[in-house]
């Protein structure tokens, strides 16, 4: 049995950013647009809070490691951001590859010549800083787990504004254009070729679905591109899929570690048990939040036209590992179909519940809401756990935190939710680990500054991290001691 890992977890876009001096900005992704768009900040889409002022984790983390460490933990999770190893497009370096009957990309040829010939385009600075990173990591003894992708894309290869104003006749379409695959593809296996020594445990995207229901069905919480388009919507999901599987080859064939995927594991309960409509939209959810990725990576069994109609396409079934992001769950009720492209979106989460609660409140079910107004409910810990073990792999909780400002909830929200994962191990689960989310505050995407998840709060100006003594001590005495 491989030691339990017990970490924190923390994203590169939301963390890097910082230094009082401006240095190790990054202007090339997505996001960095995003926030700082006009439009974006007049319309309250995003908070007008910019990253360059963030918690600066790029030239202090070798303080948040051993923060990390003297907590007694043995696992830190890092994304590298790719458009910081790729800051310019890589479209020039060609590859062969091959489809399948259905037009699916379905191999992707990646030579040592290729690698070399994209190290001529590579940031080399910062591919020696991530080793650094993770040399410190490694140094102090953690287990590593690198996410290739999380939700940030390089500005060449996704322009939000720019799609906003003409999806038809944008240059950069990101995942809801195909060449998205080729790309990441030749990113993770320069990745894996670069930093594989230092790797213990790959991940190819997290959290893929939020791309999708976020950026393409719902354009007005704040996330790029922030438009309505069911059609790219379905494309998008159908290349992270088939991105996943050809990043999954690539990086298996210049790392021997395992490759999995993080996905935010929502379990959902009709609003009303005895309503059949509201039971089969809750069915319907989990099949379109939930098991799109787990069926598709895990088994190979897709819905190209999310009518119910399935087919088993082998080269899709790639994925050694299942990463869980679960915070709340939600409660589910039954409306008319909105969309041809996925007819099966018949569903809608109720408000009081789960996401969509007040925040510093009760949820209508009288539990507790965050600062962000999601419900604290512990039980959707062991029902989420439960949906990814279903696929025979094992399972590593990759985030689960609450905003708690004055960390009043916090300290009960971690010994509620671990202990409901050790009741998921007892019932059989095969689950190997534990990150919370986060060690420090961060950038929280549209909401900037104003949530605060870390174990400990950030000084806006010095940068000291400052503890949330009652929070740190629940969490380093589970990781010593269990649940006493």
């Amino acid at each position: 049995m491989p030691e339990f890992a017990w970490g924190v977890v923390q994203s590169a876009f939301q963390f890097e950013m910082g230094d009082p001096l401006r240095r190790f900005i990054d202007t090339r992704t997505d996001w960095w647009h995003w926030v700082r768009d006009p439009f974006n900040i007049k319309n309250d889409l995003v908070s007008g809070h910019l990253p360059e002022d963030g918690i600066n984790n790029y030239g202090l983390y070798e303080i948040d490691h051993q923060l990390a460490k003297d907590m007694g933990l043995n696992a830190y999770q890092i994304t590298v951001e790719w458009s910081r190893i790729f800051p310019c497009p890589t479209f020039g370096v060609e590859v062969d590859f091959e489809r399948d009957s259905y037009g699916l990309i379905k191999r992707i040829k990646i030579t040592k010549e290729t690698l070399k010939e994209l190290e001529g385009l590579a940031n080399l600075r910062e591919v020696k800083h991530y080793r650094e990173v993770l040399g410190n990591l490694k140094k102090l003894g953690f287990s590593t787990f690198v996410t290739l992708n999380h939700q940030t894309q390089p500005i060449w290869l996704h322009d939000p504004i720019e799609v906003r104003q003409n999806f038809e006749k944008a240059r950069a379409k990101g995942w809801a254009d195909e060449r998205a695959i080729i790309e990441f593809a030749k990113f993770a296996a320069f990745a894996a070729w670069k930093l594989g020594d230092l790797v213990d445990f790959w991940a190819t995207f997290d959290e893929p679905m939020v791309t999708v229901e976020l950026g393409y069905l719902a354009p007005y919480v704040g996330w790029p591109p922030g438009i309505l388009n069911p059609k790219a919507a379905k494309a998008v999901i159908i290349n992270q899929l088939v991105g996943h599987a050809r990043a999954y080859d690539v990086v298996k064939a210049f790392s021997d570690k395992p490759v999995g995927i993080i996905l935010n594991i929502i379990p959902a309960y009709p609003r009303d048990p005895k309503d059949p409509k509201d039971v089969k939209a809750t069915e319907n959810y989990d099949l379109f939040h939930n098991r799109i990725f787990l069926d598709g990576v895990n088994e190979g069994k897709v819905d190209l036209d999310f009518d119910g109609n399935y087919i088993k396409i082998n080269h899709l079934k790639r994925n050694d590992w299942i990463g869980d992001n679960y915070y709340t769950r939600e409660v589910i009720r039954y409306t008319e179909p909105k969309y041809d492209e996925l007819p099966i979106i018949n569903f809608v989460g109720t408000e009081g519940y789960g996401y969509s609660s007040e925040p510093n409140s009760v949820s209508k079910d009288n539990n507790p809401t965050s600062d962000f107004g999601w419900e604290c409910f512990p039980q959707g810990m062991y029902d989420s756990i439960m949906i990814g073990n279903e696929y025979g792999k094992p399972v590593y909780i990759t985030e689960n935190g609450i905003a708690d400002s004055r960390d009043l909830l916090r300290p009960r929200y971690i010994r509620e939710h671990v202990a409901k994962m050790f009741e998921a191990i007892q019932a059989g689960a095969d689950v190997r680990g534990y990150f919370h989310w986060a060690l420090t505050d961060n950038y929280e995407w549209a909401m900037g500054f104003k949530i605060k998840f870390g174990l400990y709060e950030v000084d806006p100006i010095s940068k000291q991290r400052i503890p949330r003594p009652k929070s740190i001590e629940t969490y380093k005495k589970i990781v010593r001691e269990g649940l006493t």
